[in-house]
């Protein structure tokens, strides 16, 4: 036991480290306002937090996150289904192909997509070809939204797929010889066991999606300010630490709220509770 205590100490102090102290300086720069006549303790930057301005931009950073997040699960949870169903050689083969391009930087794979989008880009041309009229949706929600489902799809397939190839594949064959249609099986059994894997792929796309500054900025062309952009302009563009340090508090409340929220539903519905 105390040589387990040890092995944990490490972790303790770098989460300590990079974790929260981090957060204890951004909370206290949101607190506290510098002046000449020195540090004083404030709630003035949370104040301009609910300003109507800053509120449209937490609401249309939700929106697009939230589509993003949905269109993540139409895609993802097919794919982990076949993922889960091949045998083991081509499972592993297609599961590197799900993973390849994380292995490439951020902003490069974000850059590709403007070259594929842009006027006269790839995508047009072949838009053109075939007699149809140009897409044009460079510099649109559109964009933004296909930049993050394109990035962060992998993170909803492989929480899926993990939770679905470790389902007890004799619950469905009962299922089966019980007279259960497969729309019957995936309903009362398949999807309610692969809950905890949906959770876990929706909080891992959702979280990067509302945070990210820069797919909105790239592929939105900075016409498409989101949260994620204006805590960066506060800290690089108007140095207004205070300001930036009070989104930042903001935005991560209302992720815990979140995450609260997913963590309950899914211990209420964990074991096919849905049936």
């Amino acid at each position: 036991m105390k040589k387990r205590n040890w092995i944990a100490y490490p972790h303790i102090v770098w989460m300590a480290i990079f974790v929260l102290v981090p957060v204890f300086i951004v909370l206290y720069y949101s607190i506290v306002s510098i002046s000449d006549n020195g540090i004083q303790l404030t709630l003035k930057h949370f104040a301009r937090v609910f300003e109507p301005l800053y509120l449209n931009v937490f609401i249309r950073s939700i929106e697009l996150a939230l589509i993003s997040t949905a269109i993540c699960l139409l895609l993802g949870y097919p794919a982990a289904m076949i993922l889960a169903s091949k045998n083991l050689s081509k499972r592993n083969m297609l599961i590197v192909l799900v993973i390849i391009p994380m292995w490439m930087n951020f902003l490069a794979r974000t850059y590709a997509w403007m070259t594929l989008l842009e006027r006269n880009g790839l995508i047009d041309t072949i838009v053109k070809a075939i007699g149809l009229p140009p897409l044009n949706i460079m510099y649109t929600d559109y964009a933004v939204v296909l930049g993050m489902v394109y990035n962060f799809l992998p993170f909803m397939i492989l929480p899926i797929y993990s939770v679905l190839s470790k389902t007890n594949k004799s619950v469905i064959e009962a299922a089966e010889d019980l007279g259960a249609t497969p729309m019957v099986t995936f309903k009362r059994i398949v999807f309610p066991l692969s809950l905890p894997g949906v959770m876990s792929g929706i909080t891992m796309v959702f979280l990067p999606a509302v945070t990210t500054f820069v797919i909105s900025e790239l592929l939105g062309g900075g016409q498409y300010t989101l949260i994620g952009n204006l805590i960066q302009q506060q800290f690089t563009l108007t140095m207004d630490w205070g300001f930036g340090s009070a989104l930042s508090i903001f935005l991560m409340i209302l992720i815990l709220i979140s995450m609260g929220i997913m963590s309950k539903y899914e211990k209420e519905n964990e074991g096919g509770g849905l049936w």
